[in-house]
């Protein structure tokens, strides 16, 4: 992919109430009482004011965050008074909901959404919205006539996406973990183009949305981007306190690596024929190198996938734009599919092309774990890239380049992380060791079988304590 001969790093770490802490260790600081929620919660918003004219990745503030941050404080929680965002495609009272699309003008939500009240009861103070590309289609922040969000480890990059927003403000030191989403890729995206931590759960580990229940296959599961695997873990823990799943093996609170070795599968190409490039491809061996340092079994693993895979998620993901565009009117009386951005249209046109297709692609949808659990009755996990290619430049996924061209850039880079979302297996995306030739994170990615995040928790651990991942701070 293209380089930068000059990198522009934008990050706001500095000596304040927040210092280099992450969550938990935030939550510890105040907890001690060495910092308040208050100044917790101003220091975050002086830090967002110092970086996100350059960054883009703030869509809405909340009016008082210090009544926020007392109210949060008062909860309790593993993350009581750490100040946090929460995506601008969930729910959060008061605050409009907008999409990231100019199709309507958003009105402020009457209630959280179910997710945000999980999110909430582990004492987090809401600080506002993150930016997403449109209904978060895109797999980087940017949009048809406004400014994109940046990446901070180099602003002429792409953030990723769909939850480019909260990667880029916890990867600049603004908040130490922020909400982030996954419906193909949108939490482990933005977390391997920003150098960070992103876990995409089990379908059922947290709460669903409305939406996802009433579609034939909820490919979206809810979550956060961290800078640390303790803070993710610690997430997932306090998410399980507010309801945990009857359908999957309880979780608690994951603390380090395990003794246990793994039989670990790698692939360096997509099962759906996609090849990664030489820097992605070293990115992955070198890990499967350390793996196999450290006394784990690794060896190549092809995964089965019916050659139709591609063409019917991107059908199902038509769909989602078709449905969209028909209900648009119950997110604002003003919605106008018209204005949605060229992303969507062409979802939503070439779903209206294929429609009759719609049974047959969600029956072989719903089959794929049936191959998919087939790898697993050898394995432990599955290392893989997170993308096919390293992150892109700005404008390289825009939604004003032309869909049949953009559709082609998009399949050539997200061909790893859509098959998670349609089984609903846990699926994590953790920093490499290596970096680009210009300094930008890659991220590699490690699969399982439903209800293991414990098994990827430890793993990611253990990689963290061997080869600590890159600051920002320190380039």
């Amino acid at each position: 992919m293209t380089t930068f001969d000059e990198r522009t790093i934008v990050h706001a770490f500095r000596d304040d109430a927040l210092g280099e802490h992450d969550a938990v260790g935030l939550a510890a600081a105040i907890r001690r009482g060495e910092v308040s929620p208050a100044e917790a919660a101003r220091a975050a918003g002086e830090r967002v004011r110092a970086v996100d004219a350059r960054l883009g990745a703030v869509q809405t503030h909340v009016d008082d965050p210090a009544t926020a941050a007392a109210a949060a404080a008062a909860t309790g929680g593993a993350f009581a008074g750490v100040p946090v965002f929460v995506k601008d495609n969930t729910d959060y009272q008061g605050l409009p909901t907008g999409h990231g699309s100019a199709a309507f003008r958003p009105r402020a939500a009457r209630r959280h959404a179910p997710f945000t009240r999980q999110l909430l009861s582990s004492g987090v103070t809401v600080l506002g919205k993150t930016r997403l590309p449109e209904f978060g289609f895109n797999a980087s922040t940017e949009y048809d006539g406004a400014e994109p969000v940046r990446n901070p480890w180099n602003t002429g990059c792409s953030a990723g996406g769909s939850s480019g927003g909260s990667a880029a403000l916890v990867a600049a030191g603004t908040v130490p973990v922020a909400h982030a989403n996954d419906g193909g890729g949108s939490i482990r995206i933005p977390a391997a183009c920003c150098g960070l931590v992103g876990l995409k759960p089990s379908r059922g580990r947290v709460v669903g949305s409305d939406l996802g229940r009433r579609l034939p296959i909820d490919i979206v599961s809810d979550g956060i981007v961290s800078r640390s695997v303790r803070d993710s873990a610690a997430f997932l823990a306090a998410a399980e306190t507010y309801r945990g799943s009857s359908a999957l093996p309880p979780l608690g609170l994951v603390e380090g690596p395990s003794e246990r070795r793994l039989r670990i599968g790698f692939l360096l190409d997509s099962p759906s024929g996609v090849h990664s490039d030489a820097a992605t491809r070293a990115a992955v061996t070198e890990t499967a190198a350390t793996l196999e340092r450290l006394g784990h079994t690794v060896e190549p693993v092809e995964l089965a996938m019916d050659p139709n895979f591609t063409d019917d998620f991107l059908t199902y993901w038509g769909m989602l734009s078709f449905l969209l565009g028909a209900t648009g009117r119950t997110l604002g009386a003003d919605f106008d599919r018209r204005r949605m951005d060229g992303l969507s249209r062409g979802l939503r046109e070439d779903y209206l092309r294929k429609w009759r297709r719609t049974p047959g692609v969600v029956r072989r949808l719903k089959r794929a774990k049936v191959a998919h659990a087939a790898a697993f009755r050898r394995l432990d996990l599955v290392l893989s890239p997170v993308l096919a290619h390293t992150t892109p430049p700005i404008g390289h996924l825009s939604p004003t380049v032309p869909y049949a061209e953009l559709i082609e850039r998009l399949l050539a880079y997200v061909a790893f992380t859509p098959l998670d979302n349609v089984v609903g297996t846990p699926s994590i995306s953790v920093p490499a060791a290596s970096a680009t030739t210009d300094g930008l994170p890659i991220g590699v990615m490690f699969s399982a079988r439903p209800g293991a995040e414990r098994t990827l928790l430890e793993l990611a651990f253990e990689l963290e304590a061997d080869r600590p991942f890159r600051r920002i701070q320190d380039q």
